[in-house]
This record gives C-alpha cells, structure tokens and sequence, in this order.
C-alpha cells in the first residue's frame, strides 16, 4: 500500500482518468447512435448494458497487453535494433495513437461532411443492436487502453482509472456530452494529450526513455491555460449578463446589420463590400428593437399638444375650434381634459355639433380608452388594435390625463416622425456631425438618428432630450448651457420660459 503515499500515482490517476472520460465520448456518442434504434423504452437499458460491456472489454485488453509489455526478450532485430513484444506493442501502440489523436484533430479543426437521413426510423431489434455495441466498444477500448499503458506502469491505476471513468460516463452520459459539445478546446487539448503519449510510446519502443514527469507537467500546464480560459469565458458571459438585454440584442442585430457582404463573379473576382441594409432598413429594424424597451410615454403626444373639444364652448366654438387643426379626431370632453367624454371623428361632430340630442348620441358610442403612461409600447400595441384606429388616451397612477397615442406614434417609433401640417420636425439634420432638436425630442429616436444604444439609462426617469439636459447638468439650464455626455455635445439654443425649447447636436 506504500504505492499509494506516492504524488505521481495520484497524478497519473488524476490525469488517466480525465483522459479515459474524453476518450470514451465517442464510445458514449455511438452508443446512445445506436440505441436510438431501439423503442424508448429500450433505449436506456441498451446504454447500460453498452457502458458496462465497454468496462469489461477495457479490463480485459488491459490485463492482456499489460502483461504483453512484460515480455523483454528481443523477438525481432533489424540492424543494430533489437525490439520485444513489450517495445513492439508500444512501437504500434504509439503510431496508432497518433494516427487517432491527428484524425480526430483534423476532423474537429477542418471539419468532415455530414450525412443526413430522410428516411423513416425503423426500430431494430434489442439483440443486434447489443451486438453492434459490442464490436464499437472492442474498437474504442484500444486507443483507451493504449493510452493507459502510456501514462501509468501500475496495473491497479490503470484499472481504477477505467473503472472511475466509465462509471461517470455511466452516471453523466448527458451532461458530458452537452459540456464536451459547448466546450471544443477540451476536446482539442485533450486530443493533444494523446499526440504527446502517443510520441512517448514511439520513443519508448525505439528504447528511449522519456520520464513520465515531463509528460505530466506539460499536461498540467496545458490543462492550468485551459481552466484559466474558461474562467475567463465565464467572466466574461456574466459581464454580458449584467448589460440590459434590450442592448445585448440591439447591439447584436444592429453590428449584424452594419456588416458588409462580399460578392464574387464567375471569374473569381471579388467585388467591392457592401451595406448588407440600407441607412433605412438599419433605422427601421432598430426601431423595432427599441419597442419592448419604450414606454407609452415615450411616444404620446403630450398633454400641451392635445387639441381637444370642450361641450361647454358653443357650436360655433366647437367649429372654429375643429377647423382651425387638421385632425380627424378629438377628445370630447367637458370643461376640462381630464373629464374626456369620447373620442370623436372631426366629420361626424361637425354634422351634429347644432343638434344636442345627436351630440349625445355620438358621444354615447365612442367610449374613451385610458392605457398607463408606464405601460411598453409592445404591450399597447394589442389596445391600439382593439380601438380600430381611433386615439387611446394616456393617464398616470392617479387617472390624469399626460397624453394621447395612436397607431401612428408607433409607426413614427419604428419608421421616424411623419408631422401634420402645423407641426415641425423633432430633428432636423443641417450636416453630417450637427442636428437641431426640439427639446421634446425623444431620446430614443435620437439613438437610432445616431446608431448608439446607451443614451437612455437602465430605469431612466426622462424620454426627452430636455429631460435628458435637466437630469445630467448641474445647476440652472439656460440659453448657452452645454453637455458632453456619451460622446455626444448638447448645446441649448432657444428657452421658452423655463423650457428647453431647440437644442443643437454635434456627434
């Protein structure tokens, strides 16, 4: 039992077994291929009966070549060299090991052609499968084998570190498969191993000795970079995972959109790169991507812009009133906004704004919608369909009144502003690094302008460029005062008040 006191024992028990769980991957792989096969309810009885027949291949061919390599009597001499079937079966133990490990890698770096079936599954029976189970298992034992002979001279090590590794192959089959199938450099590194071994045996059945310490440290190290690196790739998802998903998203389709596509003609020249979108598209698409993170407020026109109809001005009021704007639809209400009592077509109140009676039977069949002001603009979108075109008004927590949207505030949130005849653009383009803003501008229409996406914080409390200067700027806001905030310079131009009424943007 001294053998066991021994660091190289452990180290090469350690190692033989991370090797043979590698290895056995592709057994597991082709297992669970052929029990496929069989009906469901056969299936894990098949990889059970498979794993175990592979154990007791493994042994077998163990103790077999185990002892094989004991025989040091020359058999065969060529020139001055003299092997015995201890150094021939390292000699063809080793050239099969690379010949594996350099397949395998150039398989896994360049890649081999897939076959894929269309055909209906037909279910074999239980016996041959077994059987094809069998003849895989005799095939993957040898190369598992093999290396255990390369990396421990202790036939109990080798044993012990089969037996561990098919029984977590037994226990893991899954979870292996899916964490050797996420993580390919394993699979590289470990194929890497068996190119290292493999070179040992070659160099030991030519009689030259190579101290398994060198091999272990070379492993150790390699294995040392690969737990660093995937540290590193797991820092680096949970950084990922602290940034809003509207801006992984975003960020993702936006860089997908702005890449360029390569065209090559028939005589192999390859043209000049293009926009896979258009400046167009790529605005468009990002509006989109922008809707489940907006809300309603973010949209609406607000409340000082309404141009609604109050019951208690006189017909001749009213008229004046509807013709003066040209919109088709008003809030009906009475003596205030916040008392709306529906949402009328601008054609059908004028036809009976003279007559009372009809007055209130129009206003009886549109009742008002009310959405909250908080609300996404993904989730209005199924009250914008349900209210058929017409306006759904806006409330906060205690029913006031902030505003009004329409389907077309959405569309404006994907496609850019479409103003009516008495409105002015929010933003005006004067060249290719300065814009001239509305202080009502909403910030997320001027991401897209722009092609950013951090503009607008993660719970941020403002939607407007104005809110935007009031919340970053220390102390009192007036004509003049400047910004520089995510690389972009705010400049406030123009007051009304105490409003924030034009803004000048330099990218």
């Amino acid at each position: 039992m001294e053998f066991l006191l021994d660091p190289g024992i452990w180290v090469g028990l350690i190692t033989l077994i991370i090797l043979e769980i590698v290895l056995g991957i592709d057994n597991l792989v082709f297992i669970a291929i052929l029990a496929e096969k069989l009906p469901p309810e056969q299936r894990d009885k098949a990889r059970i009966i498979g794993l175990s027949l592979a154990l007791i291949m493994r042994l077998g061919l163990l103790s077999v070549i185990a002892w094989l390599v004991t025989l040091t009597t020359p058999i065969v001499e060529f020139a001055d060299l003299s092997f015995s079937g201890r150094d021939l079966i390292l000699l063809f133990g080793g050239l099969f090991l690379v010949y594996k490990a350099v397949t395998e890698l150039h398989e896994k770096i360049e890649g081999k052609l897939e076959v894929k079936s269309t055909s209906e599954v037909v279910y074999a029976g239980f016996g041959m499968v077994v059987a094809q189970i069998v003849v895989l298992d005799a095939v993957f034992s040898l190369d598992s084998v093999i290396t255990a002979i390369g990396i421990v001279d202790n036939i109990y090590v080798m044993m012990a570190a089969v037996t561990i590794a098919v029984i977590v192959m037994l226990i893991a089959s899954k979870p292996l498969t899916v964490f050797v199938n996420r993580h390919p450099t394993v699979v590289i590194l470990c194929l890497s191993f068996l190119l290292l071994i493999g070179i040992s045996l070659i160099a030991e059945g030519f009689g030259f000795h190579i101290p398994k310490g060198y091999i272990y440290s070379g492993i150790g190290v390699a294995i040392l970079i690969e737990a660093f690196n995937q540290f590193s790739k797991r820092n680096v998802v949970k950084h990922e995972s602290k940034i809003p998903l509207r801006h992984r998203t975003a960020d993702s389709i936006l860089k997908l959109m702005g890449g360029q596509v390569a065209t090559q003609d028939a005589d192999g020249q390859v043209s000049e790169a293009k926009d896979t979108f258009a400046d167009e598209e790529r605005y468009m698409i990002g509006g989109v991507l922008t809707l489940a993170e907006r809300s309603v407020a973010s949209i609406m026109t607000p409340r000082s812009q309404i141009s609604w109809v109050n019951l208690d001005d006189s017909p001749e009021e009213i008229r004046e009133k509807i013709l003066s704007v040209p919109h088709s639809l008003f809030p009906v209400c009475r003596g205030s906004l916040d008392k709306v009592l529906s949402i009328v077509r601008a054609k059908e109140l004028l036809d009976v704004v003279d007559d009372q009676e009809e007055l209130k039977d129009l206003i009886k069949r549109h009742r008002p919608i009310y959405i909250f002001e908080k609300m996404k603009v993904i989730d209005a979108i199924n009250t914008l369909r349900t209210s058929k075109g017409s306006l759904v008004l806006v409330s906060d927590e205690f029913g006031v009144v902030q505003g009004l949207v329409s389907p077309l505030d959405v569309f404006e949130a994907i496609a850019g502003e479409f103003p009516d005849a008495d409105e002015q653009l929010d933003l005006v383009k004067l060249d290719d690094t300065t814009w001239k803003a509305s202080g009502m501008l909403d910030v997320y229409q001027l991401e897209l302008e722009l092609g950013m996406l951090d503009l607008v914080e993660e719970d941020a409390g403002y939607i407007s460029i104005a809110g935007l200067i009031l919340e970053k700027v220390e102390g009192e806001v007036k004509v003049g005062t400047e910004l520089k905030y995510q690389g972009i310079h705010f400049e406030v131009t123009e007051m009304d008040l105490n409003r924030i009424k034009t803004v000048i943007i330099r990218h």
